[in-house]
């Protein structure tokens, strides 16, 4: 089992910097647990005792507003962190955490995070890079709520999943994440009605193709002009 999590936690960024040896030793720390589709992992407001680093699935981050809406504030998947922000300010957790998938999960304690953070300045060089990125996403996503044009909307969520999951093709940058329409609905605050009708426009302009497997195809033009709308 030990080497089944070692050949796991290889292939996690955070942890790249860290030899075999050294892996050994995390791994005798971690716990690994699977959670179901739609299984609550942390819940608002809960304290947090853990790192949880994803081996296989993909969850959601969540937040409810006062009127009952779900707003997702990130979406993250295989070889992502998440947990580690109330471990570090010892606050509780900002937001709901749920698999949107079956996932296999890292958890390290509290102690063992810190214990790793001190011991390996790689690790912690690797985690506030990490944490800067977010907080980059994190503006991009205001300025994208503060936006009261739909389609302008869509088109900056759109360009800022393809940051994060864009594969280039020959045929345009394609974002691979599989969404609903109602995931893209409560990542740029608004309705799923509206969402539809912005994509069907988008397709019919050709400035981008759902292919048959969700995910979501930007073509060149899309990417010159999408912020410009």
């Amino acid at each position: 089992m030990e080497n089944v999590k070692i050949d796991f936690l290889r292939s996690i960024p955070l942890f790249l910097s860290l030899t075999d040896e050294e892996l050994m030793e995390i791994s005798t720390k971690v716990v690994i647990r699977e959670f179901s589709k739609n299984e609550i992992i942390l819940q608002e407001e809960d304290t947090n005792d853990f790192m949880y680093v994803i081996l296989f699935g993909k969850v959601k981050v969540v937040k409810a507003t006062e009127d009952g809406k779900e707003i997702i504030l990130a979406i993250h998947r295989s070889e992502e962190l998440f947990g580690e922000v109330s471990l570090i300010d010892g606050k509780t957790s900002p937001a709901t955490v749920l698999a949107t998938e079956n996932s296999l999960l890292a958890i390290i304690s509290k102690r063992d995070f810190y214990a790793l953070l001190m011991n390996q300045k790689k690790v912690l060089d690797t985690l506030l890079h990490i944490l800067c990125e977010r907080l980059r996403e994190s503006w991009k996503r205001i300025h994208i709520l503060n936006s009261k044009n739909a389609i302008q909307r869509v088109k900056m969520l759109l360009i800022i999943l393809s940051y994060n999951s864009g594969e280039k093709t020959p045929d345009g940058l394609v974002i691979n994440y599989k969404l609903t329409h109602q995931d893209l609905a409560d990542m740029a605050g608004l309705t799923r009605e509206t969402v539809t009708r912005v994509l069907d426009k988008l397709q019919k302009d050709g400035e981008i193709a759902v292919l048959k497997n969700k995910f979501i195809r930007l073509s060149s033009s899309f990417l010159s002009s999408g912020l410009n709308t």
